[in-house]
Order: C-alpha cells, then structure tokens, then sequence
C-alpha cells in the first residue's frame, strides 16, 4: 500500500511561482510512474504532467513550458514546479503513483491563482 502526501500549494499571484512536493510511504516510488493531476470546481479531472521511472516526461498542452514534474528517488518525493502561473491554473492538485493498472491518489493541494 502506497501512501501520498501533498504539500506546497498556496495563494499566489499571477505570473508567480509555486512548488509542489509528493512524499510516498509505505514503498519505494522509484519504480512508479509518478503524475501530477488537478481538479478546477465543475471540471473534470485532468493530467498535468507525469513522469515514468526511466526519466520520460509528459505535459498538458496547457502547462508546457511553465511546469516541470522531477523526483527525487533518495527522499522518495515527486516534485512539481510551476512558474508563470495563471488564473486558470487554480484547481486541487493530486499526485498520483501508478504501477500496471494499481494506482495511488494523495489527498490534493489547493492551488489558487488570484490578484
């Protein structure tokens, strides 16, 4: 059983900068694909960006070049930086371990994008 803690989320201000972590318990996240999920009220949730155990990146459209997703094996953490952030990218943020077809859902991070 594998599990997740969010942490790092926040008010910011557009344009600003926030960094998520994801710390994992109960095993070793190194062999997971490793992904970073949100949920803005009345929408569904989508994929922000994730990351596969050989170091492979995938990014929403909407997020390309302003987020990046890495990890830290040693402290079993998935980190998920965001610059440049924009009002629409307000939403509860979820980090999620998957192995085959078992996945793994933390409890969310609430990131707000407001003047």
């Amino acid at each position: 059983q594998v599990q997740l803690v969010e942490s790092g989320g926040g008010l910011v201000q557009p344009g600003g900068s926030l960094r998520l972590s994801c710390v994992g318990s109960g095993s070793i996240l190194s062999g997971y694909v490793m992904g970073w999920y949100r949920q803005a009220p009345g929408k569904q949730r989508e994929l922000v960006a994730d990351l596969t155990s050989r170091g492979y990146t995938n990014y929403a459209d909407s997020v390309k070049g302003r987020f990046t997703i890495s990890r830290d094996n040693a402290k079993n953490t998935v980190y998920l930086q965001m610059n440049g952030l924009k009002p629409e990218d307000t939403a509860v943020y979820y980090c999620n371990a998957r192995w085959g077809a078992t996945g793994y859902w933390g409890q969310g991070t609430q990131v707000t994008v407001s003047s």
